[in-house]
């Protein structure tokens, strides 16, 4: 294990929920730097609840979240979001008045200078390649475009502002089968070129089978962690907390 310094993310006893409720209980994970680390569970297991904590959306009840050693559980998201920490919310939130060129646009708003310019652009045309639905619609409102090429402009966006670590909910609600293939292929390109990925997802075995360390969350509390193939092969976190049998891994 890295030191604690040295972890783009580190999380102790973190607790957090909404007004009286808690939902998170003495939560501890760590992602260190170019790992693709999968938080797994069912739905209501507090798996937004920890990003929304995390990105500074929700204040902690107690516990730490450091970012390579600096302390964050106190910053506002805006902040947050500047130390180069991305959150792509479930549901895709695009600007859907907005065309597919200036969300991408918008999602490097932060390296927007006339030095960058030139880099953004070429970027821009690389993701039109890669994803050749969103190229074919740059012009298109995103609001008009399907729900997996909202997802793909989701990430896309994220990825154009070159983040120190992305954090992405549920990449694959409501997507059909192949697309969140490709959703989930895209993750595992951009792991070998080094980036920093916190998945959080409902499909199990695929996020556990990309992964290269896995928790397992069921109401709010850690009950497994490991190697992400490791948890996959141990029969009984497949009965009590996977649910779908592992045929579907991608």
């Amino acid at each position: 294990m890295a030191q604690a310094d040295s972890l783009v993310l580190d999380v102790s006893g973190l607790c957090a929920g909404y007004e009286r409720t808690q939902v998170l209980h003495d939560i501890r994970l760590t992602v260190g730097a170019g790992e693709l680390v999968a938080v797994v569970g069912a739905n209501g297991a507090g798996k937004t609840t920890l990003l929304r904590t995390i990105s500074g959306l929700i204040s902690p009840m107690a516990g730490e979240i450091r970012h390579r050693g600096e302390r964050i559980d106190r910053l506002p998201a805006p902040q947050v979001a500047h130390l180069g920490i991305l959150h792509v919310p479930e549901n895709r939130r695009v600007f859907p008045d907005q065309t597919t060129e200036d969300n991408l646009l918008l999602g490097a708003y932060m390296r927007m200078s006339s030095r960058e310019r030139p880099a953004i652009r070429r970027e821009m045309e690389e993701f039109f390649e890669r994803f050749p639905n969103l190229g074919e619609r740059r012009k298109s409102l995103a609001g008009v475009l399907s729900g997996g090429e909202q997802q793909m402009l989701a990430i896309a966006r994220a990825l154009i502002g070159k983040p120190k670590l992305l954090m992405l909910d549920e990449p694959s609600v409501g997507l059909a089968p192949a697309v969140t293939e490709q959703v989930f292929e895209t993750l595992v390109e951009e792991r070998r070129k080094g980036m920093t990925i916190l998945l959080v997802e409902q499909l199990a075995y695929q996020a556990l089978s990309i992964a290269d360390r896995g928790y397992v969350l069921n109401q709010g509390t850690i009950v497994m962690e490991g190697e992400g193939k490791t948890l996959i092969a141990q029969a009984g976190i497949q009965r009590a907390y996977l649910g779908t049998q592992p045929d579907d891994i991608v």
